[in-house]
């Protein structure tokens, strides 16, 4: 059980490993411009070793030598140096002459003996692509060969014309099974029986991943030049996490990696066997609530409709997805939005109910991080109508019945509603022994009406920013625009969060995001901002896409 938690451990720091080469090297791609970055088509070849019963799949469509030019901290000379120093490799000697353009790493079985009896024992399959199939040969007989001298022992088998090598592993180390197939490939596993499988898949095509419908559809979606891909299989994820889903609505998930002129754009495809109803009718453009959210603010979302967002496919997905990677979607929900939450506990309300449901036209939410604050100042601005008007009344209401004043306001000759409350304070008397009692206004929140909207703001200082925005929006800074430029139209809005700004809030909301800091940190020294939306109009699929923009964009 101890060798496959340390053989687990190593499959993890591959995977985490692909995505550092993957991803944070792409930093320098435009710095650079190297003619021998070719991109991919887009498609991995070594999904034909996949059973398409398998959770989950991961590969790079690009050698990492080619990345390598681009390496200009030698992160990935010293990544390389890390994972092959004690097994006695030389990467340039005796991995490079004969490593092509892809590497797969697959989650491959979730029980390799398919025995209950003895336990969950995971399958895992790493397929690297070879240009030279003879000196591969030599490296998988090299490697085995060391850890035979190293003391373990091994075994030799021929299955169906290709050549296993496996050891029964020192105690202190991981068992490991390898093989060249054909011209193409170098597969490594966990269990020679994982790389019988792998073959067995090769020769009956109708139990690969290729010869999945899903993946079928799923690759049809990827785009063209895509220099990583992921494959997810969400039911069979889900029971490897142990998990029955009070609700399945997406069967499975693919997501590609793409460069940009501006930055890398990592584009997602959820697909499903039912009707998608979008949570409202796709915009063509920016919505103009945005006029109204200072360029200072680090989170910034906006669209249209919120009145029916509970019951969208979009909120499903959420459910899923985080109940699949958490185990819960509560939790992980009020940790990403309390300031949110911090106001419905404060007020008494519930946000879907009571503001929500009557957001039926455009609008726009943002928050403005302070490093001297825990909380940040938030802004609400919505469109106009009739519900509108009937929900401020209602929001008045509710104020009232917390014990708060409406107190009328002019800033600048603006009207302004403030929801006030009167505190005591004490103070040493300068005339007389004892303590003194002042009364404070302290304001909960303000409204106000502005050209078609009605703006909402968390205190004064925020609401007199807002007044005097002039030519300072969100919609003005050029780093939100070239952020938006490469979202697809029509789209259902913008998630944008600025990443300078809200690094300090984040980690405060989400400790682990510290880890993922550590391990990508040339990509989250370089990241700029990050764009969410969800855009497509497939009936049977949910695309979106996530665009980082880096600071030499």
């Amino acid at each position: 059980m101890n060798r496959q938690r340390s053989f687990i451990g190593f499959i993890v720091a591959g995977a985490i490993a692909l995505l550092v080469i993957a991803i944070a090297s792409f930093y320098w791609f435009f710095a650079k411009s190297p003619a021998n970055l070719i991109a991919s088509t887009g498609q991995p070849g070594a999904a034909i070793f996949v059973s398409k019963l398998s959770p989950a799949m991961v590969s790079l469509l690009a050698n990492p030598d080619r990345l390598q030019a681009l390496d200009r901290e030698e992160e990935l000379s010293k990544l390389k140096t890390s994972l092959f120093a004690k097994s006695g490799i030389d990467y340039k000697e005796d991995i490079q002459p004969w490593l092509g353009d892809e590497i797969t790493l697959a989650m491959a079985t979730l029980d390799i003996d398919r025995d209950p009896e003895n336990g969950q024992q995971l399958g895992y399959l790493l397929a690297l692509a070879t240009k030279q199939p003879e000196k591969s040969r030599e490296f998988v007989e090299l490697f085995f060969s060391k850890r035979a001298l190293a003391g373990a022992n091994l075994t030799v088998e021929q299955y169906k014309g290709i050549k296993l090598i496996s050891d029964n592993s020192q105690p202190e180390q991981d068992s490991l099974a390898g093989a060249v197939v054909g011209e193409g490939f170098v597969l490594f596993a966990n269990d020679p029986k994982v790389l019988r499988d792998a073959i067995n898949n090769v020769q009956a095509p109708d139990l690969n991943l290729t010869s999945s419908p899903e993946y079928q559809k799923a690759t049809k979606e990827l785009p063209k030049g895509g220099l990583a891909v992921a494959f997810l299989n969400l039911p069979i994820v889900a029971k490897w996490q142990g998990l029955e889903l009070s609700e399945q609505l997406y069967n499975s998930q693919i997501i590609s990696l793409a460069l940009n002129p501006k930055g890398l754009l990592a584009e997602t495809t959820f697909l499903t066997a039912s009707e998608i109803v979008p949570p409202s009718a796709p915009l063509s453009k920016p919505v103009g609530a945005l006029q109204y959210i200072p360029a200072s603010a680090g989170l910034a979302i906006s669209g249209s409709n919120l009145s029916n967002l509970g019951d969208s496919d979009l909120t499903k997905l959420w459910r899923q997805a985080t109940a699949t990677i958490y185990g819960s979607g509560e939790d992980v929900v009020s940790r990403l939005a309390k300031p949110l939450a911090d106001v419905q506990k404060r007020w008494g309300i519930n946000l879907p109910e009571d503001i929500f449901s009557w957001v039926q036209g455009e609008y726009a939410i943002a928050l403005l991080p302070e490093k001297e604050q825990t909380t940040p100042h938030w802004i609400f601005v919505v469109e106009k109508s009739e519900s509108v008007e009937k929900g401020v009344t209602r929001l008045d209401a509710i104020a009232s019945s917390n014990g708060l004043s409406i107190s009328p306001l002019n800033i600048d000759q603006q009207k302004i509603s403030a929801w006030t409350e009167l505190t005591t304070a004490t103070k040493k008397s300068d005339v007389k022994e004892g303590e003194s009692f002042s009364i404070e206004t302290k304001v909960r929140g303000l409204h106000t009406s502005l050209g078609n909207y009605e703006i909402f703001t968390s205190d004064l200082e925020t609401m007199d920013e807002i007044l005097t925005i002039k030519n300072n929006s969100i919609i003005d800074n050029p780093n939100f625009k070239d952020s938006i430029a490469a979202i697809p139209l029509p789209n259902q809005g913008y998630i944008y969060l600025d990443w300078t700004k809200s690094q300090n809030l984040l980690e405060r909301q989400v400790p682990i995001l510290k880890l993922a800091e550590v391990l990508g940190k040339p990509f989250f020294n370089n990241l700029r901002s990050l764009t969410l939306s969800s855009y497509g109009t497939d009936t049977r699929s949910l695309k979106g896409g996530v665009f980082f923009q880096l600071n030499n964009s």
